[in-house]
């Protein structure tokens, strides 16, 4: 209902415009964001904007600039709802300029590129610069050697594809498609697969408070007395007497009150309460500007009474007489973060209605204390968080006492807290030093929200945040693992990454402890296929210039690389050791590369071992020589899994699982058998002697041997040890982080249109989420 030219009438949501005045009563959901011009015990439910599950009073009063949204009491915001009462506003701003369309639109930019798909990136560059080195050499030195152009060529491809890992992207995808299935059955659902590792490297959380470190509703604490004579039971039947339900009703059913009415009528001491003791000659139903609750009633035919309820501040101003202290009282409630009710009396004989004017000469009773209690086992998933080497952080649209209260119940130490006004004043230089340092960031908005995430991520950090409101979509857009839970609005689950159907931290940490396990066997396939591919393709291309024959066909090559790359498959349900689940893990493409230089060369050691051993104890041809190197490269490379997927002794302090153990094992064996079997001239090669079978043996347990005191030697050295080892070492993340995560729209180069429509009057404007490259940041390993 609008007012324009002084004339009222009913127009579309989407005609709007800035300067429209519209009416508005119960149960309206608000359509633009409106300056408040008149009101009548008007309430409105923000939840959807700020989390806070308590209603707002709202009036016309002015507010002091740069308050934080959840204290702008003289504006009414698109998407809310009114739960009380009736007003009239004027538009101030519709479509994506109001609150809730910056969040819509905020929403229509591109997800960033998740560090996995970085770290694959990086990876797959190294190959191509080793494959490229490597087999350029090769097919010049064949050159040179007057080979066959065409043999040199189709040798030189063979190495090619053989350093190549060539199923690390069904290892990846198999490994992430388990992660899924083990963290759906912990009760985490992840909407991409390629979030899993980010989720494992996340080393900052951002939470809010409300439902994820507290109960998430309002409960009755206690009674304060402070009239003589009256005791806890007595003030809270008078509590429960001053609400607007019937009596009966409302011991049946809480559904429809007031949250504070709901949690006296929900607590256990209104089990005693008996309704029909009591009878209610009339009641003065709560308004915004009185801000309390008065009802008449007469015990079973006895005189009448009035009680009244409400804010501390109006009711004692109809008190005579307040005992002393009642302030101090009052001041440390509200210092522990609780919300506080007085419950003030007095005869009223012979009084059969009321009027407000009637509310005076009142004896101050007490005070009922209600809280939003901290989970039962939030402390224990703090310390599962802390034990994972994650900070945890807290956004919350609340006050700021109220969130260190929570804090200090839980035992967390806070780093100090920064509250939306300061957030806005500061730059961003000086908020991504204070936001490191803080714990608690108190009435902020959803854009200050979002601006906290992403100076945060500059830290080098992996940024999770987790929030269920649409108040939380732009935080979870901006972070590096937006994560939510089942009851969250819509809006916010489409910009989560991963969703909880427990809002419980506990999941949480469980799920990341998942993604460390899956990147740890992502891992374990990397180094083993480069490390191992790397040395027998130097050996073949040594080989291939020394020899007068191929060492190896390029078929035969391909067969072996087939058969190992198979055997890994079954990596992913490999078990992983705890030492690789406490602390952040992620792509460390130097670790990498000094991984394959170092146990390549080992492999090749032997290679060349076993090429002298064909050549002058056993006197071998072309084709013995291949059927040797083959079964040796096969077997040495399979079996060395076992060493490098642990820093363990292997089997003794690290066992593998079964399946990894018996795909291994059988593709040793397939390796051994081939060169033997009927199908062996068609492969190119030919029978062996026994005895090279003996000498192989012992080559084997020499060249395992070796290997484990390499890895040793290895992983002592300060560059390899784990990241908590060395807190000094500050990861930097690239400048390219931030690019493209959503997966429907990977295969488009930017994001779609999206058409705001500010209504009549105002320009339709064609905005894309894509902004252009984003500035640069530091980058390192």
């Amino acid at each position: 209902m609008v007012v324009r030219d002084g004339a009222a009438g009913e127009v579309d949501v989407t005609a709007l415009v800035p300067g429209d005045v519209v009416h508005l009563g119960i149960g309206a959901i608000i359509p633009a964001d409106m300056r408040v011009l008149t009101a009548k015990d008007l309430l409105c439910d923000e939840s959807i904007l700020t989390g806070e599950s308590l209603p707002v009073g709202k009036d016309p009063a002015p507010v002091p600039g740069g308050a934080a949204l959840g204290d702008l009491a003289s504006c009414l915001f698109m998407g809310t709802v009114i739960q009380s009462g009736n007003c009239t506003g004027v538009v101030v701003a519709t479509g994506g300029r109001a609150e809730f369309g910056r969040i819509a639109l905020g929403l229509g930019q591109r997800h960033p590129q998740t560090e996995f798909q970085l770290g694959l990136k990086r990876f797959s560059y190294l190959l191509l610069q080793v494959a490229i080195g490597l087999t350029s050499l090769i097919f010049i030195a064949n050159l040179l050697l007057h080979r066959p152009l065409i043999e040199s060529l189709l040798f030189s491809l063979a190495i090619a594809v053989g350093i190549t890992p060539q199923l690390l992207p069904a290892v990846v995808s198999t490994s992430l498609a388990t992660g899924t299935r083990q963290l759906a059955r912990r009760k985490v659902l992840v909407k991409r697969l390629v979030c899993i590792e980010d989720l494992g490297d996340m080393d900052i959380l951002v939470t809010d408070k409300t439902g994820t470190l507290t109960e998430g509703r309002i409960s009755f604490t206690g009674a304060l007395p402070t009239a003589p004579g009256i005791s806890e039971s007595e003030l809270f039947t008078l509590g429960l007497l001053a609400t607007e339900a019937e009596y009966s009703e409302a011991k049946a059913s809480a559904v429809g009150l007031n949250p504070l009415d709901a949690a006296l009528w929900e607590s256990p001491q209104a089990t005693a309460f008996q309704p029909a003791r009591y009878e209610r000659l009339d009641v003065i139903d709560f308004d915004h500007q009185r801000r309390r609750t008065s009802v008449l009633v007469r015990d079973r035919g006895g005189a009448a009474r009035m009680i009244t309820k409400g804010s501390p501040e109006d009711v004692l101003a109809l008190c005579m007489n307040a005992p002393a202290g009642v302030q101090a009282i009052l001041d440390e409630q509200f210092d522990a973060g609780s919300r506080v009710v007085a419950v003030a009396s007095r005869p009223a004989a012979g009084l059969a209605d009321m009027t407000p004017a009637d509310e005076k000469d009142l004896v101050l009773a007490g005070f009922l204390i209600f809280l939003d209690r901290p989970k039962a086992n939030a402390r224990a998933s703090l310390d599962q968080l802390d034990a994972l080497g994650i900070t945890v952080k807290i956004a919350t649209g609340d006050n700021a006492k109220v969130a260190e209260k929570v804090c200090r119940e839980l035992g967390v130490l806070s780093g100090g807290t920064l509250t939306g006004a300061e957030v806005e004043a500061m730059s961003d230089a000086e908020l991504a030093a204070a936001a490191d340092e803080a714990s608690i960031f108190a009435r902020v908005s959803p854009e200050q929200k979002a601006r906290i995430i992403r100076l945060l991520r500059k830290s080098g950090g992996a940024v999770g945040f987790m929030g269920d409101g649409v108040n939380d979509a732009l935080a979870l857009h901006d972070a590096d693992i937006g994560i939510s839970v089942d009851s969250a609005t819509d809006v916010a689950k489409d910009a989560a990454d991963v969703v909880l159907l427990d809002k419980d931290l506990g999941v949480l940490a469980e799920g990341v402890m998942e993604g460390r396990r899956i990147f740890a066997n992502t891992i374990k396939y990397v180094l083993m296929g480069t490390s191992s591919n790397f040395g027998n393709m130097f050996s073949a291309a040594t080989a291939s210039v020394v020899l007068s024959f191929l060492p190896m066909l390029p078929g035969q090559i391909l067969l072996n690389n087939l058969l190992y790359d198979t055997g890994q498959l079954a990596i992913p349900g490999d078990r992983v050791d705890r030492e690789q689940l406490v602390a952040p893990s992620h792509w460390n493409i130097g670790f990498i590369r000094r991984f394959m230089f170092l146990f390549g060369p080992i492999s090749s050691v032997f290679d060349f071992a076993t090429f002298a051993l064909m050549l002058f104890a056993f006197d071998a041809v072309p084709g013995e020589f291949r059927a040797g190197w083959f079964i040796e490269s096969i077997g040495t490379q399979t079996l060395i899994i076992f060493a490098i997927r642990t820093r363990r002794v292997p089997f003794f302090r690290s066992r593998p699982s079964v399946g990894l153990a018996c795909a291994s094992l059988g593709v040793v064996a397939l390796g051994i058998f081939l060169p033997l079997s009927p199908l062996a001239g068609v492969l190119g090669f030919d029978p062996l002697p026994v005895p090279f079978f003996l000498a192989l043996l012992g080559m084997t347990v020499v060249y395992l041997v070796l290997v484990e005191t390499a890895k040793h030697w290895f992983f002592s050295r300060a560059a390899q040890q784990p990241a908590v080892a060395r807190p000094a070492a500050v990861r930097r993340r690239g400048t390219t982080h931030h690019i493209a995560r959503r997966a429907a729209r990977f295969s488009i180069p930017v994001a779609g249109p999206l058409l705001i429509n500010h209504g009549p009057g105002q320009r339709r404007r064609r905005k894309t989420g894509h902004k252009g490259p984003r500035p640069a940041r530091v980058s390192g390993g």
